[in-house]
């Protein structure tokens, strides 16, 4: 797991009144941080079932219309999931690479 870093803000896996989240002051053991770390390995976890259910609904020609909605609407929520995820990851990534560099400096 990436560790937060005081150069960026680290963006949190949820949002408020659609907006997205930052953690400002990154403690990386701080409680909101591994608040943030307990929701993303329940979000990517959820993703995991979702994709599971949703190749055995694919491979069943007889799925209806409203069962394939429903599939596509969960899947599409997880993706969004995952893709904050690994955005807030990457970041954070980038910032404890830029502090390797500095420090080899």
């Amino acid at each position: 797991m990436p560790k937060a870093t005081a150069n960026r803000p680290r963006l949190l896996p949820w949002s408020e009144n659609g907006k997205r989240v930052y953690l400002h002051a990154g403690d990386p053991k701080g409680i909101i941080s591994r608040l943030a770390d307990e929701m993303e390995e329940a979000q990517l976890g959820a993703g995991r079932e979702v994709l599971g259910a949703a190749r055995t609904l694919l491979d069943d020609p007889d799925a209806s219309r409203p069962e394939l909605r429903f599939t596509a609407t969960r899947l599409t929520e997880c993706l969004f999931d995952a893709l904050r995820i690994a955005e807030s990851r990457g970041e954070r990534l980038a910032d404890d690479e830029d502090e390797g560099e500095a420090e080899d400096r």
